[in-house]
């Protein structure tokens, strides 16, 4: 793999402290990022001119259901919901994703290099959500994570498709019902592992132990007062979470915060409709950051296109949010979210060389676009 310099560039490292953006240089070899600096000289690479560009951190979305909601066949085809029962939380949705989803490339020829790839939320325990790189032929050879955290859904979705059923849970007490009812069942399964007593083996049992042992968190689909219920599980069975899309939060950020969970938000371009929809509140973003959440932007592709993160980015600035921060949240947050930030979210050596360089600054320049995109130190993309 050839060695790839990167010149001259305005560097948006997304590490902490005060010089995190500065103008400089960054070394590629062997996949990885071998040093970055104000200078570097080395006469076997190939050189990038970066002067008068900027080059980020390979942009990461942190739910998406792309290849899974796959829009790449004559008709649409849902791979994302197996609605047979409230909990399948052993779905793991590697099984499901076509890598050859044309949405993959329109992801990383916009600078988008890492997913979190999840199943739907028509159940309550959905299945299995997995990290991967968006740029390969092979989901399992693409995946750098897998389990990385459990699906689970409140509101609408499942209550509407096990009402249009009549069984539970028709309701959103239905919903929490089964939400503490599982968690129960995984606990006193859990603990029957670690005695004598053993239990008889439950795919769905041990697909939960992980999030119930702290190794992955859950991502809890949730809106509006559905956050409540999602907080207060969450924290009676100590598991580590995120509340996903997240509308409505300013209606509840004294118990986010106190919560300590981190918040996936989006889509922000979506429609204001009755319902989960119905309070769309842009300026959360900023209000949460503003009082420390570990806050992320994301897209829920293919529902909204890959390339809107960049408008999703442009209206949370638009909303009094710092460039710099808005960029934290497609890069160094949700890696963190996802306790990968060992390897993808930053600018440093040792980590992924995934790495854009961009015309224009993202989230302020509305004609911003990227030049190239490097995944695992290759050059994926030149426009």
């Amino acid at each position: 793999m050839e060695k790839i310099l990167i010149k001259g560039g305005t560097l948006y490292t997304m590490t902490e402290g005060e010089n995190d953006i500065f103008c400089g240089d960054v070394l590629v070899e062997n996949g990885k990022i071998a040093k970055v600096a104000p200078q570097i000289t080395c006469e076997d690479a190939r050189v990038i001119d970066a002067a008068g560009k900027y080059v980020l951190p390979g942009l990461i979305d942190a739910h998406v259901h792309i290849g899974l909601f796959d829009f790449n066949h004559d008709a649409a085809v849902d791979d994302a919901n197996e609605m047979t029962d409230p909990v399948t939380a052993a779905m793991d949705a590697r099984y499901s994703i076509n890598p050859k989803a044309r949405e993959l490339k329109v992801a990383y020829e916009h600078g988008i290099t890492t997913m979190l790839f999840t199943p739907g939320s028509g159940n309550v325990f959905c299945g299995q959500a997995i990290v991967a790189k968006t740029y390969g032929d092979n989901i399992f050879d693409m995946t750098i994570k897998a389990p990385a955290a459990v699906k689970i859904a409140r509101g609408g979705n499942p209550k509407n498709t096990y009402g249009d059923m009549k069984r539970l849970p028709m309701t959103r007490m239905g919903v929490a019902n089964v939400l503490w009812e599982t968690f129960r069942k995984a606990k006193e399964y859990l603990d029957k592992l670690n005695s004598d007593e053993k239990p008889d083996f439950d795919a769905n049992m041990e697909a939960i132990i992980p999030a119930l042992k702290g190794e992955v968190p859950c991502k809890i689909h949730c809106t509006q007062y559905d956050m409540l219920t999602a907080i207060e599980v969450a924290k009676a069975y100590g598991v580590k979470f995120s509340l996903e899309h997240a509308w409505g939060a300013t209606d509840y950020l004294d118990e986010i915060v106190e919560s300590g969970c981190d918040i996936c938000y989006g889509p922000i371009a979506t429609y204001r409709s009755p319902g989960e929809r119905r309070k769309i509140d842009v300026e959360a973003v900023k209000m949460l950051d503003d009082r420390g959440v570990n806050v992320a932007i994301i897209t829920d592709s293919p529902i909204l296109s890959e390339e809107s993160l960049y408008h999703h980015i442009g209206e949370a600035v638009r909303e009094g949010l710092a460039q710099e921060r808005a960029v934290r949240m497609v890069t160094v947050n949700p890696a963190r979210q996802l306790n990968l930030d060992d390897r993808i979210g930053t600018l440093e050596a040792g980590k992924d060389a995934d790495i854009v360089v961009m015309d224009g600054k993202l989230g302020l320049d509305t004609n911003a676009k990227v030049l190239y995109t490097l995944v695992n130190g290759e050059v994926v993309y030149q426009a």
